[in-house]
């Protein structure tokens, strides 16, 4: 199996957590597999209340963050394409609230919500599958800070498992 290693300097301080996250076997492309799985078999059995359940005014609900997911590696991947491929145009940032305010996935069902996170996630492994070293070492800049294909690839997974971390801790206590 390819090995995806984390990189070791030039990205944004606010990636370090995420990345502390990412194990440190170069496994990325089964870890993101393997967390996608955890994710379905952890929702699987929550009720429509839970799934819609804010723990504090101001909060996202289960299905908010399970949307922000998909809705995040759509721009990640996006913005890994961009850098695989040598455009070095400084990519815009996003407002990830704006996104969640309008993405009405308290009406949606579960089953969509995580039909449409499946397909993002296999499509990204079979994207970042077809990257070389060369690819996943270019790097671009977005929002003003630098990146790499490298540093998307793994900040996916980070991402992911801090979400869900957070649900297991503050929704599902």
């Amino acid at each position: 199996m390819k090995k995806i290693y984390k990189p070791t300097s030039d990205y944004a301080f606010f990636h370090e957590p995420y990345l502390d996250l990412v194990p440190d076997d170069g496994d990325l492309l089964q870890h993101l597999r393997d967390i996608q799985t955890e994710t379905a078999d952890l929702i699987a059995g929550l009720t429509e209340e839970q799934l819609n359940y804010s723990y504090d005014e101001g909060k996202w609900t289960i299905k908010d963050i399970l949307v922000h997911l998909s809705d995040c590696e759509r721009i990640f991947i996006y913005r890994a394409t961009r850098c695989a491929r040598g455009d070095k145009t400084d990519l815009p940032g996003f407002d990830e609230a704006l996104f969640a305010g309008n993405a009405n996935a308290n009406k949606r069902e579960i089953n969509d919500i995580m039909k449409e996170l499946e397909a993002f996630r296999v499509a990204s492994i079979v994207f970042i599958d077809t990257l070389d070293e060369d690819a996943l070492s270019r790097t671009g800049t977005a929002n003003g800070y630098p990146i790499s294909t490298r540093l998307i690839a793994n900040h996916i997974y980070g991402h992911h498992r801090h979400h869900l971390n957070i649900i297991k801790q503050q929704y599902l206590q």
